[in-house]
């Protein structure tokens, strides 16, 4: 006559693992041994009696399901600051369409990256020969040749033709903001034209942490393109490029 298996030999004929593996291959097994279901007893998480495999279950999937809404509310957020900056490019793209003169143009610009993009401070660096026009929007637009020394700290940001965000070195806010360049810790910067042909944006922040590497760059990457657009024609015209 057999004898029963002891559970020690159970134990090395069967692992865990193998337990595990026929469980989740059979998600039915305890609906056709609900008995057993019932009389499996589990430690509480917080270290109170036992409870069943079912109240545990229960617990876990409360766990799990406000896992999941905390992780939809995260997504809300997000699509909701998506929109908004979908809002203000375009707002920003009708602005300009509206305006004929580049000078008028480049004051909507300054205006919008500082009303509606939070832009503590913001810079337009432009690639040609100085005219007279450069007189406009003082400390905001800059004209430089494409080859000045002046803009050796830039050079690494303008072979990638990237946007590019992160701290910004000294060297690149003295350039760009001058008197104002302690204020500024972190910063976004935009190529404009391929190739950085036409220049850069920069917007700047107090916050070091403001504009961070992991910032969503596909939106600066088409703030950029607007801008491109709104300034190519004048430059083509004036013969800057």
């Amino acid at each position: 006559m057999n004898q029963p298996k002891s559970s020690a030999e159970v134990s090395e004929t069967f692992s865990e693992a193998d337990i595990a593996d026929y469980l989740r291959s059979h998600p039915d097994f305890f609906e056709r041994h609900a008995a057993l279901l019932l009389g499996l007893r589990l430690p509480h998480p917080t270290g109170a009696s036992a409870v069943s495999l079912v109240e545990r279950q229960v617990a876990m999937l409360r766990q799990r399901s406000g896992a999941l809404e905390r992780q939809l509310k995260d997504l809300v957020a997000v699509a909701k600051a998506n929109n908004a900056l979908v809002e203000k490019i375009h707002r920003l793209a009708i602005e300009l369409m509206a305006q004929s003169d580049f000078t008028a143009r480049l004051d909507v610009l300054e205006a919008s990256l500082r009303e509606h993009f939070a832009a503590e401070r913001a810079a337009l660096v432009l690639f040609g020969d100085k005219t007279t026009r450069d007189e406009a929007n003082p400390g905001f637009v800059q004209i430089i040749k494409r080859d000045d020394p002046a803009l050796k700290p830039f050079s690494a940001f303008l072979r990638a033709a990237r946007p590019r965000c992160g701290q910004i070195r000294d060297r690149q806010r003295q350039f760009v903001f001058g008197r104002e360049a302690d204020s500024v810790a972190s910063a976004a910067m935009l190529p404009l034209g391929e190739s950085a042909k036409l220049g850069f944006l920069i917007i700047g922040s107090r916050d070091a942490d403001y504009f961070h590497p992991g910032k969503r760059m596909d939106f600066l990457g088409r703030l950029g393109e607007l801008v491109s657009v709104a300034v190519d024609s004048e430059l083509v015209r004036s013969g800057r490029n």
